[in-house]
């Protein structure tokens, strides 16, 4: 499930949808929360706490995210945040917004 919160589900018109992290998702966002915490400590807490809060958003605001540039499927669509690419895949059928990965744009 997504760092930010263990559990995630937000309401959106079709259904509830859960918010999942892949590893790879996981262990870039922890790598880069190292990174950063290095330089400036409270600025990395801000990112985090704003950055938590768009993802958990998400599923109420699909239809404004555009398909991935990365991936070629429909379904991939990117976020960005603050100079961060962050891929993700909606599987309307199970319900689920699956975070792929976070890398610097």
């Amino acid at each position: 499930m997504y760092t930010g919160a263990n559990r995630v589900a937000a309401e959106t018109g079709r259904a509830k949808m859960k918010i999942l992290c892949s590893t790879t998702f996981q262990e870039q966002y922890q790598a880069l929360l190292k990174e950063y915490s290095e330089i400036d400590y409270e600025a990395v807490k801000r990112y985090k706490v704003y950055l938590d809060t768009v993802i958990l958003n998400m599923p109420t605001k699909l239809a404004k995210f555009k398909q991935s540039l990365y991936f070629e499927d429909e379904n991939i669509k990117d976020l960005e945040h603050q100079g961060h690419i962050i891929p993700f895949y909606i599987d309307e059928k199970n319900g689920n917004i699956l975070l792929i990965g976070i890398f610097k744009k």
